[in-house]
C-alpha cells in the first residue's frame, strides 16, 4: 500500500503554481494552489465543475459572483458551477486547498478578465 500523501504534479502559472494530488478520480480533483504575493488568477467560471477552496496559509482574496471577501487559514468558500470567481494572493501570498467536483478539464476555464493577457 502507498503512502497517504503522494507526490503531486506541479504546474507553474504566471500567478504562482498548483500541485495536483488527485485528478478526476470519481469526479473529484484535489489541488494545492499557491498564489504569489500581489498576484491573482483570472476572473473565470466553469461549466462542468464546482469548487471548494480552503485557505491553508496567508490571506486568500476571494471573489465569488459579485461578492469579495478574505479567507484566513481554516476558512473556506464554495464556488457553484457557472459562477464567476477569482482567487488572489494578497500582500503575502496564499496557499489554498482546492477540491473540484465534476469534470475537471483545463479547457473548461472561461476567462472573463486576466492580468496576463490570456482572455
Amino acid at each position: 500500500m502507498g503512502s497517504a500523501m503522494q507526490r503531486g504534479l506541479v504546474t507553474k502559472k504566471p500567478w504562482g503554481r498548483f500541485t495536483t494530488y488527485v485528478a478526476n478520480s470519481g469526479g473529484v480533483t484535489v489541488k494545492i494552489v499557491e498564489v504569489y504575493p500581489g498576484q491573482r488568477l483570472s476572473l473565470q467560471y466553469h461549466k462542468k465543475r464546482s469548487e471548494r477552496w480552503v485557505c491553508l496559509e496567508g490571506k486568500a482574496l476571494v471573489e465569488i459572483g459579485r461578492r469579495k471577501r478574505v479567507l484566513r487559514p481554516g476558512q473556506e468558500a464554495e464556488i457553484p458551477t457557472k459562477t464567476r470567481h477569482r482567487l488572489g494572493g494578497g500582500t503575502l501570498g496564499t496557499k489554498v486547498l482546492e477540491i473540484a467536483q465534476g469534470v475537471f478539464d483545463e479547457d473548461d476555464i472561461i476567462r472573463l478578465e486576466d492580468d496576463y493577457g490570456r482572455v
